[in-house]
């Protein structure tokens, strides 16, 4: 399986190509650079896996919550390539990503990722591990006021840039909070497992159909009004 990864939710820059059992990928951490640096990662990346773009099974996308901006760069881009390439699109949740890492690097069952969604709200994902360490949401992820988040299974592990941005949403959700992590955004290398699961369970569809993960529908609304 050929597999080509894409996030870019977060701060971060992420890319990463399965050919058959190898990997191989580019993470940069650069805050408003996606326009300039995404495209060029992808094509060196294919080039260094020796990969042609029609030859890919699918690209899958990390497709939110996440940076307006940086998902409107990256689901263009992915449209553009799986357009003219002929292939489908695999959208997975950002926050899933980051819980996958988790799952995949530590010993918890359950976490919470938190990132900025701005006007000091945040984007909240809750999500299980299964017997595969993929992610199971427990609920529907939503974008929340900082403050005390409902809990529903504490403890929970927490990840995603949130945490530490806002101190103050650590504190009123101390209580549901087993541990803290390091993991503050998405890399598109976790994406490749959930990605060929979603593939193989016809998760796939064509990129015309492929709609961000906004969830501040007035931030989306606005972007429609303006096309």
């Amino acid at each position: 399986m050929k597999l080509l990864a894409i996030d870019t939710s977060s701060n971060a820059c992420s890319v990463a190509l399965q050919v058959e059992n190898d990997v191989i990928e580019k993470h940069v951490v650069e805050p408003r650079a996606h326009t300039k640096i995404l495209v060029p990662m992808i094509s060196q990346l294919l080039a260094d896996g020796g990969v042609a773009l029609n030859e890919l099974d699918a690209i899958v996308l990390g497709n939110g919550p996440g940076s307006f901006i940086g998902m409107r760069i990256g689901s263009s881009v992915v449209q553009g390539m799986c357009f003219g390439a002929g292939i489908p699109v695999v959208p997975v949740s950002s926050l899933a990503v980051v819980a996958i890492e988790v799952f995949a690097e530590y010993p918890f069952e359950h976490v919470v990722v938190a990132q900025d969604a701005h006007m000091n709200e945040v984007y909240i994902g809750r999500f299980k591990k299964d017997g595969n360490g993929l992610p199971v949401p427990q609920g529907d992820e939503s974008i929340v006021p900082v403050g005390e988040i409902p809990a529903t299974a504490p403890p929970y592990a927490a990840a995603g840039a949130a945490w530490e941005l806002y101190p103050e949403l650590l504190k009123a959700n101390d209580r549901n909070i087993d541990t803290l992590l390091p993991i503050l955004v998405p890399r598109a290398k976790h994406l490749l497992a959930p990605g060929r699961h979603a593939l193989d369970k016809g998760g796939a569809i064509s990129p015309d159909a492929l709609i961000p993960a906004y969830l501040r529908n007035k931030v989306a609304e606005k972007s429609r009004s303006l096309r």
